[in-house]
């Protein structure tokens, strides 16, 4: 004969079962909404990502000083400056980012562009800031779900530019986590 005890344990458990697969199905359920259609950059899943700034509005923010508005760049983007370093180019599909890997933009964005300076080839200098200290790596990213958004349709030798940054950077993906 079960003692009052147990019976307390028994019945803690029968709530308690039901309960829990309730809250865990209204997580997922949760988790599994879909963005409002107009923000591709950042999907719904809990009040800290809903309040986390959009990739459009990182790049207004932190960007768009530099490489303008619309990702156009600044004219003339590819010839040298008198201090040797290149304009900031542009990032809506005319300039040259789409040829480089997502873990690749990843590391330009977050430790600047100083790390392509090298004393053997002095004539190579950037003047791309690392980003890393001040931009999250979500937010990081975000910017270049954004920045692709940007890029249409437009086709280089007969391929979307889009599937062509894809392809390499299934070589070199973003990283997985913190910087």
């Amino acid at each position: 004969m079960p003692t009052f005890r147990h019976l307390y344990t028994m019945s803690k458990w029968n709530f308690a079962v039901p309960a829990t697969i309730a809250i865990l199905a209204s997580a997922l359920l949760t988790g599994c909404s879909s963005a409002p259609s107009g923000d591709i950059s950042t999907p719904v899943s809990s009040p800290a990502v809903r309040d986390a700034p959009t990739g459009q509005e990182v790049f207004a923010a932190s960007c768009a000083v530099c490489h303008g508005g619309g990702g156009e760049g600044q004219p003339d983007w590819h010839e040298r400056k008198e201090d040797g370093t290149l304009p900031p180019p542009p990032l809506n599909g005319d300039g040259h980012t789409w040829h480089h890997a997502d873990g690749l933009l990843y590391r330009i964005v977050s430790q600047g562009g100083s790390i392509f300076e090298d004393p053997r080839y002095p004539s190579f200098k950037s003047g791309m800031p690392a980003f890393g200290d001040r931009l999250s790596h979500q937010e990081i990213i975000a910017v270049f779900t954004y920045i692709k958004s940007l890029w249409g349709d437009e086709t280089q030798r007969g391929m979307s530019i889009r599937e062509s940054q894809e392809l390499v950077s299934n070589e070199d993906p973003f990283p997985s986590g913190g910087k």
